[in-house]
């Protein structure tokens, strides 16, 4: 998948700043959360490198008719508005059923008080409403991809 056009200038400034090369790990655009206040919620916990994680529904995945992430795939964070924060390398994607979820993983995440229970009920909220969406059900055994990443690369403040 290339990189969107209106995102180009800050992934060429990821590559000229860290000297990597434009490899085709590029991966996707990262907007936690399904609502504005979320999503930029979400954005300042990476930022900050609260969040380490997050997970999503292998159908979703399917049906956007993308792969799941793998380690070493790079992906742009945005907030809500499309403004570029952070570029995120996959560290480690396991598939793992909802109802298996580890406390560990939940704390990881980094939302929230980043306990199991919280994670548990935040994201069956957050799944409902992706699953109501997409004209399914919520099913405690549904099977999500587990990702942890790490920032590798922030704009400064300068910047945009």
């Amino acid at each position: 998948m290339p990189v969107p056009s209106h995102l180009l200038p800050f992934w060429n400034e990821f590559l000229l700043a860290t000297c990597a090369v434009d490899d085709g790990r590029y991966y996707d655009v990262c907007v936690f959360g399904d609502s504005e206040e979320l999503a930029d919620e979400l954005a300042g916990l990476v930022m900050r490198g609260i969040k380490r994680a997050t997970a999503g529904s292998l159908w979703s995945y399917e049906d956007q008719g993308i792969r799941i992430p793998r380690p070493g795939d790079l992906s742009i964070v945005t907030d809500w508005s499309g403004q570029p924060l952070c570029i995120i390398e996959t560290q480690a994607v396991d598939v793992v059923p909802y109802n298996e979820v580890s406390a560990e993983f939940a704390a990881i995440e980094g939302e929230g008080d980043g306990s199991l229970a919280h994670w548990l009920e935040s994201h069956q909220r957050y799944f409902e409403h992706e699953c109501e969406r997409a004209g399914r059900r919520f099913d405690k055994k549904m099977l999500l991809a587990c990702e942890r990443f790490k920032v590798v690369y922030q704009a400064s403040p300068s910047a945009g």
